[in-house]
């Protein structure tokens, strides 16, 4: 079966390379002059109701270096009701390189405005790097902080084999740490593309993030994103 499958991969005709379509580490690729990405994400946890939604949209500013998106959030707690979570803002310099490079960086600097009027805004700093390790084989490592009221630290790090530009196959590894608690999440999944006329690409993904410290909690990720030109000329 595997084997068939990765024969049906090859047989392929050739198409553009997914990137900037992990789940929980962020790449360093900021988006092509007169090119949007919407991008849905929703986890479930195995055990229980609760679960987590967002909605990113980024959008280029003038040329690749520049890019602003925003984040729209929702969750559900056991026991508890569906409530709205933070807005959050984001900017996003691409410092070195870009989707086609070796190396890419592209730190980021995002306020988040909470829904609630009991908590305040944060501040949160992300240094994102992506590298080509080979021909079949990319990594992605992240280094950030959130600060506001509860500061929290975030390290993470992904390795992605390009099976075939259509699908790929990623493990990603995140470490976060609070005042009170501490968590480390390893997440294998797969993600595969559809393109489609007038350069739109469609990119759905699935993952099962498994947390090995703190919770030990199980879930499933349903990711998908659209990719496509804002202007003729893109």
């Amino acid at each position: 079966m595997r084997k068939l499958l990765l024969l049906l991969l090859l047989a392929l005709p050739a198409a553009a390379q997914i990137q900037d379509n992990s789940f929980l580490v962020e790449e360093a690729y900021n988006q092509d002059p007169g090119v949007v990405q919407h991008i849905s994400f929703f986890s479930h946890a195995t055990r229980g109701s609760g679960w987590d939604s967002n909605f990113t949209q980024e959008w280029p500013v003038g040329s690749i270096k520049h890019q602003l998106s925003y984040s729209l959030t929702a969750s559900r707690e056991d026991g508890a009701g569906q409530s709205f979570g933070d807005v959050v803002l984001n900017y996003r310099y691409q410092l070195l390189g870009d989707a086609d490079a070796k190396v890419a960086v592209s730190p980021r600097v995002s306020i988040i405005l909470p829904t609630h009027s009991h908590e305040s805004a944060a501040l949160q700093l992300m240094l994102p790097v992506s590298t080509v390790l080979s021909p079949h084989f990319v990594a992605h490592w992240n280094a950030g902080a959130t600060l506001g009221h509860d500061r929290s630290f975030t390290a993470a790090q992904s390795v992605v084999w390009l099976i075939h530009p259509r699908f790929n196959a990623l493990v990603e590894t995140v470490w976060s740490g609070a005042r009170d608690a501490t968590d480390l999440v390893v997440s294998p999944g797969i993600r595969w593309s559809y393109d489609r006329p007038k350069g739109l690409q469609i990119v759905p993904g699935l993952a099962f993030p498994i947390s090995l410290r703190g919770t030990g909690q199980r879930s499933v990720i349903a990711y998908l994103s659209f990719e496509h030109p804002f202007r003729r000329n893109s």
